[in-house]
C-alpha cells in the first residue's frame, strides 16, 4: 500500500508549550502505530498558536482517524506533495 505525505492543521487559543505537544505526541505514538503511519515534522509559528504537522499514512481519512484517537485537536487535513 502507498504511503502519502498528509498535512494537519492546527490552531490554539493558547500558546502551545513543550509539555502540551509532548503531551498529544505521547497519546498520538501508538495511534500511528497501530496505523502503520508516521510523523515527519512539525512547524509551530513564533507565537506557538499555529501548527502545520507533515506525516506519512494511507490517506487522509487514516490520519483523521489517529487524531481523533489520541484526542487530538486539528482544523484541517489534507494529501500533499513534497517539493524541496
Amino acid at each position: 500500500m502507498p504511503l502519502y505525505r498528509i498535512v494537519v492543521e492546527r490552531s490554539f487559543d493558547t500558546p502551545q508549550s513543550d509539555a502540551d505537544m509532548m503531551l498529544v505526541a505521547d497519546r498520538e505514538r501508538p495511534c500511528l502505530a497501530a496505523y502503520e503511519a508516521s510523523w515527519k515534522r512539525s512547524v509551530l509559528s513564533t507565537d506557538r498558536k499555529l501548527m502545520i504537522c507533515e506525516y506519512e499514512a494511507a490517506d487522509a481519512e487514516t490520519m483523521r482517524r489517529i487524531q481523533r484517537e489520541a484526542g487530538a485537536q486539528f482544523d484541517r487535513i489534507w494529501v500533499g506533495e513534497v517539493i524541496e
